[in-house]
């Protein structure tokens, strides 16, 4: 029941209807309040009444008052009186009951994010049941727009209440009011209105981030920087060893900032670092830089006992375990490490927050023999004395140790005789080059995996060498004929070329005759028609010259050898005896007749 405002002077103004409530069903304290026009002035007094009995007099809008000071559980009547100087003025007078009117406080600690184009709110609960609430929106560029109410039911959990505001644009920045009341309570009053928040639009992109390293000694500075993001207000900024960039220390809070570029340092070992944009409506997607570990030429293999020594003063040691292709090894504890799996060893020390690897190395915790055997063992390319093979590394999961080297050994199937000859091979080697094998033969190969605890399962191959080729007989034959053609028509050439530039000097053909025989009369009246006759005689010292003189003193040249005189020579030869002819040292070498043939004749003792 409400009653009238009295008046008491002009110079008072009546204050508003006065609430008293609970701001929860459980709270046994109560606040009434309400307002007043001009308050400002200090000399204004409020008399508070309950059931006209003043219970309170005040000089503020509020009070608060225990309920075993109340009338709660049924109406009662209240009102408030002011006084100004000598003017008064009294409220209208509410019957309520006191028990049943709860009213919330104004909605605090409002989160917003964007879901597609739906607002999702969320403040603080005020009881653990659900609220009533009212929310006014409009465009932030459009201020001067009127608000658009809209009215719901939250959903609550025992923190928060949610509720969805549907069918707006994700794009647009929004200013939002909300008030909130109670749905259990018999007499419920709206809260206040919360404070005008700021709604921005969704940050759909992610930062666009550039990364530069510097490789130092033992550390790597790395520097950030990314565009500034249009409706974001902050950064956020983590990695995977470290706020700080030392895995050594346990603080790994990211970091908020306003600015748009970032230096840190990391160790050696693999790190990711996320770069996120942030407003009141949420988070951008996470923009991430995958850093690995730096690459070593030649990783060492640890020492055995590197695991179970105790780490020095201000030392730190980070494992990560190995599969095969993964350039960013998962990250173990050295509680979590297990026998026969490889894992990268990396050990740090900080220095000024700046992190310094030491020591990186692959390490297991306890070796074995391998568990595969080596894939896609085959041979290729057979010859008649060799063979090509080429395999697949075991897959570093199945090594379950350091392979030293593969061990590789062939038997020929034909003889049990035939002795296994066996060949280690490097382990980073994946061909090799079977030799010295016999012609159209079967040879079992086997191919093993080495650790230093022992050898793996083997794989194996046939290997058929071909026969001799027989077309290599044929070539050479082909090669012999050849060769012969060619030096039969090359001796050919060479004998026709002489012919022509030294022609063959002929051999007379003479009967053969004997000097003691008589000479028929044929023979004696044939004539040799000669047409010019020239005789050479060679002499010896001395006496070979006297006689030639004596004979060429017995007339001239033309003389002796005219045809007549060259029939009386031939047969007074034929008459000297043979004693006279065995002391003439005169041999006939050469007679030349006037058609060109050229008689040699022997040295013939006549």
């Amino acid at each position: 029941m409400i009653f009238t405002t009295v008046s008491k002077g002009s110079a008072c103004e009546a204050p508003s209807n006065p609430e008293c409530f609970r701001r929860t069903a459980d709270e046994s304290v109560y606040r009434c309040e309400w307002s007043m026009k001009n308050t400002t002035e200090r000399d204004v007094t409020f008399h508070f009444y309950i059931q006209k009995v003043k219970v309170r007099i005040i000089n503020t809008t509020w009070f608060k008052i225990n309920e075993k000071q109340l009338l709660k559980n049924r109406p009662v009547n209240i009102s408030v009186e002011a006084h100004i100087g000598n003017s008064s003025c009294t409220s209208t007078r509410r019957s309520v009951v006191l028990s049943h009117t709860v009213k919330y406080e104004a909605p605090k600690h409002i989160s917003m994010s964007w879901l597609k184009n739906n607002l999702s709110l969320s403040w603080t609960a005020s009881e653990e049941h659900p609220a009533a609430a009212e929310i006014l929106l409009r465009r932030d560029a459009h201020r001067t727009e009127s608000w658009e109410k809209k009215t719901t039911n939250t959903t609550s959990d025992t923190l928060k209440y949610h509720v969805l505001v549907v069918n707006l644009s994700k794009d647009s920045a929004y200013q939002v009011q909300i008030r909130h009341r109670p749905t259990k309570a018999l007499n419920p009053l709206w809260s206040d209105w919360s404070p005008v928040v700021i709604v921005p639009a969704e940050l759909e992109q992610k930062p666009e981030v550039t990364m530069t390293t510097t490789l130092l000694n033992g550390t790597r500075n790395v520097t950030l920087s990314w565009k500034r993001m249009p409706n974001a207000v902050m950064y956020s900024l983590s990695d995977t060893q470290s706020s700080k960039g030392c895995p050594c220390k346990k603080n790994r809070d990211p970091i908020n900032m306003t600015e748009t570029t970032y230096t840190t340092f990391v160790s050696y070992s693999a790190v990711n670092i996320s770069v996120i944009g942030r407003n009141a409506a949420g988070s951008s997607p996470p923009a991430i830089l995958q850093l690995p570990a730096v690459p070593a030429a030649e990783l060492k293999i640890c020492e055995n006992t590197l695991l179970k020594e105790k780490l020095k003063k201000k030392t730190c040691l980070e494992l990560y375990e190995l599969q095969d292709g993964d350039l960013r090894p998962r990250s173990v504890s050295v509680t979590d490490i297990k026998d026969y799996v490889r894992y990268l060893y990396f050990e740090h020390r900080c220095h000024g927050s700046k992190p310094w690897t030491v020591k990186m190395c692959l390490v297991y915790q306890k070796e074995g023999v391998p568990l595969r055997k080596p894939q896609d063992f085959i041979a290729f390319s057979e010859t008649h004395t060799s063979a090509h093979l080429s395999w697949k590394a075991i897959p570093s999961a199945d090594q379950r140790g350091f392979l030293t080297h593969y061990s590789l050994c062939s038997v020929k199937v034909s003889s049990q005789d035939e002795r296994k000859e066996c060949h280690n091979i490097s382990a980073s080697v994946m061909k090799y080059r079977l030799g010295n094998l016999t012609p159209r033969a079967k040879y079992n190969v086997s191919l093993v995996g080495v650790t230093g605890v022992g050898e793996g399962p083997e794989a194996t191959v046939t290997v058929n060498t071909l026969p001799e080729k027989p077309v290599n007989v044929w070539w050479s034959l082909c090669l012999l004929f050849l060769f012969f053609i060619l030096t039969t028509m090359c001796t050919c050439i060479l004998k026709r070329i002489k012919g022509k530039i030294l022609p063959a000097v002929p051999t007379p053909v003479i009967s053969d005759f004997n000097l003691d025989q008589p000479m028929s009369q044929d023979f004696l009246e044939r004539k040799e028609n000669v047409h010019k006759l020239t005789l050479l005689q060679l002499h010896p010292e001395g006496k070979d010259k006297e006689r030639g003189d004596s004979r060429m003193s017995g007339g001239s040249s033309d003389e002796c050898f005219s045809p007549g005189s060259n029939e009386e020579a031939l047969r007074g030869s034929r008459g000297r005896k043979k004693t006279d002819m065995e002391q003439l040292d005169n041999e006939i070498e050469m007679l030349i007749y006037r058609n060109g043939l050229v008689f040699d004749v022997k040295r013939d003792s006549l």
